[in-house]
């Protein structure tokens, strides 16, 4: 199954929408050139040191006109693949295999997939140049384009994901990179027309792990940013 990532249900201040398939390569129809541009996005921002990771944890936050709407903790074991999620004074855990099995007791399906689906939105916010490595999908590189929020010039990825697989197929992404290959922008188009654009700022380095802890729309209503973060 081709893994796609969503913001639909952040665009609803709810979870993530997307499946989480087999870790697979960009695009066969992709050309050589840009595959290394894929990749080098990918090293820009420290993958080669995600390896060495036991732990990461992470609070993902939604805070719009002033008032924090979403507010979820994570602690992943990737090495593991054991996933603790704490969210409204509730703690549980699940672990990723083909299918999702929940750790606690009595806990239903639909609750696993919930959890699944959040873990996967709040992960691909923040580790998205990583996706260019791990996940599937098609995309255009570009040398010099207009940046939407900053109105600069900078070069640019489309990544676009295929109509079978995931929660939301058909999503597109555009991100704008600096010539360091760090992305300083993205904007969101749903397959059904929604749009969401936002900056990637308040860059720090954990451990060799390189995270943008701050998202904003054009006029700051709207902020996703991450807190509590520690690699282990």
């Amino acid at each position: 199954m081709k893994r796609s990532l969503s913001l639909c249900l952040v665009l609803l201040l709810l979870a993530g929408c997307k499946n989480e398939p087999e870790k697979t390569a960009v695009s066969e129809t992709t050309a050589s050139n840009e595959e290394s541009i894929t990749t080098k996005i990918a090293y820009a921002n420290g993958l080669e040191n995600f390896e060495k990771v036991n732990q990461l944890n992470f609070t993902f936050n939604v805070k719009v006109n002033d008032t924090v709407r979403t507010q979820r903790s994570w602690k992943w074991y990737p090495k593991e693949n054991k996933i603790e999620l704490t969210e409204k004074g509730e703690t549980f855990s699940y672990i990723k295999k083909d299918t999702l099995s929940y750790i606690k007791k009595d806990t239903l399906a639909e609750q696993a997939k919930a959890a699944d689906q959040k873990f996967i939105n709040d992960t691909y916010w923040l580790l998205f140049p990583y996706q260019l490595m791990w996940s599937d999908f098609d995309f255009e590189f570009n040398q010099t384009t207009t940046a939407p929020i900053s109105q600069q010039q900078m070069q640019s990825l489309t990544v676009s994901y295929s109509s079978d697989g995931g929660y939301t197929p058909r999503d597109t992404y555009h991100l704008y990179l600096s010539d360091d290959l760090m992305v300083k922008e993205w904007t969101y188009e749903s397959a059904g027309g929604r749009t969401l654009s936002t900056t990637w700022e308040d860059y720090e380095t954990f451990k060799g792990i390189t995270i943008s802890k701050m998202h904003k729309s054009p006029d700051g209503s709207f902020q996703l940013y991450f807190t509590d973060i520690e690699v282990k």
